[in-house]
């Protein structure tokens, strides 16, 4: 639909200017004069020429999502009529992806569609979460409250995500530091020293001649080894991307001392927050267990939650199929029994989520406390071990002298 640029006086006599989309300029010159613009001056804004190339288009952020959710909940709770509220943040939207987004959005829900359904349509910016809870929150009446709920569950759930990576941040930093480092030295600094031991006339040092040997391999090798990088790299994100690569590459996560502890108490957390505000908003728990698993984002943990949602549907509690998965800890299991038992299962699962976040922070100090310390060992180790390396042959000359 094309969108119209205005300029007119309003009823004060003060100057505006906006945009209005209608299928025509007539359409739009209506809009226009509904806001009690005098004169107006219309024309048809110029087309974007990257409008039609997704990858140039601004994508669709968490935090733009959690600051539409809570406004909306806002707006709701207010007492305003849902249509008015989504133009409202549409126009005030400064993502233009999100506006046109919204703009859709809004269109269905005028031409009678609900809101839970005219979000499906745009799953990469509302996902089944999402939409389920809207849709529980529409048929309960209690829309602005799941909303709420939501902007919250967002927030913690970005807070999560931002540790992990802040935690995997300084340990990728130092061995891509390594690597560039180590290669640069190959490169260009070993066979500046080469060239002077060659003048020697000497035999080298085993660790020197092995050093100038690797440097001499990577100089003549360097492209094969890029091009071998890079089709490692790609076979492994295929292999990564079936079924049976991702299991197993996430079982191998899942046992590692430190990160596997960290992965673990992450999806714990991740798993009772997300069942436990869905079971607060009233999605029915097998559909809330479905969508948890496709959000797990480990192959391992998705496989049990649907071996849960499974036992579940043949009439077993939940607690048993948890403890079964040997997943999760014994101490969850035990707690999610008890509130499943005394009727309060959503409100215990928060509980678990609070108590794992915490977890979660101190797994992330213990994982930094001993990285550092092993990242500065490891890259001492290379390097020192090639600088004394190259030093050899020079204190063997001094001995000599």
């Amino acid at each position: 639909m094309p969108v119209y640029v205005w300029k007119g006086k309003n009823s004060l006599g003060e100057r505006r200017k906006g945009e209005a989309e209608a299928p025509n300029e007539a359409a739009a010159l209506a809009q226009i004069k509904r806001l009690r613009i005098s004169d107006p001056v219309i024309k048809e804004k110029p087309h974007d020429l990257l409008a039609g190339i997704t990858f140039f288009q601004p994508k669709v952020t968490g935090k733009d999502i959690v600051i539409f959710t809570r406004q909306l909940s806002t707006m709701i709770d207010a007492g305003l009529p849902l249509v008015q509220a989504l133009e409202i943040l549409e126009k005030q939207q400064t993502n233009l992806t999100f506006r046109k987004i919204l703009n859709t959005v809004r269109t269905d829900i005028e031409a009678g569609s609900t809101l839970a359904d005219s979000m499906r349509k745009n799953p990469k910016v509302f996902d089944n979460l999402f939409t389920n809870m809207i849709e529980a929150g529409e048929t309960g009446g209690i829309l602005d409250i799941i909303l709420s709920r939501l902007a919250v569950f967002m927030e913690k759930a970005m807070a999560l995500s931002k540790k992990i990576k802040g935690a995997m941040m300084y340990p990728a930093i130092c061995l891509s530091l390594s690597i560039v480092i180590l290669a640069a030295i190959l490169i260009f600094v070993i066979p500046v020293f080469s060239e002077m031991f060659a003048s020697f006339g000497q035999a080298l040092p085993l660790p020197t001649q092995l050093v100038i040997d690797m440097s001499d391999f990577v100089k003549a090798h360097f492209i094969y080894i890029a091009i071998a990088l890079t089709v490692l790299v790609y076979v492994f994100r295929k292999f990564y991307g079936t079924e049976k690569g991702r299991l197993s590459v996430d079982g191998v996560l899942l046992s590692f001392p430190l990160i596997g502890e960290l992965l673990r108490k992450v999806a714990v957390s991740k798993f009772t927050r997300t069942l436990g505000t869905m079971l607060h908003s009233g999605v029915p728990i097998l559909e809330a267990l479905q969508i948890v698993a496709r959000t797990a984002n480990n192959k391992v943990i998705e496989r049990a939650v649907y071996r849960v949602a499974d036992s579940i549907a043949e009439g077993r509690p939940i607690a048993e199929p948890l403890e079964e998965s040997g997943v999760f800890p014994n101490m969850v299991v035990q707690m999610i029994s008890v509130g499943e038992s005394v009727g309060a299962l959503d409100t215990m699962l928060d509980k678990i989520a609070d108590f794992y976040d915490e977890e979660v922070d101190q797994a992330v100090a213990n994982i930094t406390s001993a990285i550092e310390p092993l990242m500065m060992v490891v890259l001492g180790g290379l390097i020192g071990g090639v600088v004394i390396a190259m030093y050899l042959p020079v204190f063997q000359i001094a001995s000599f002298v």
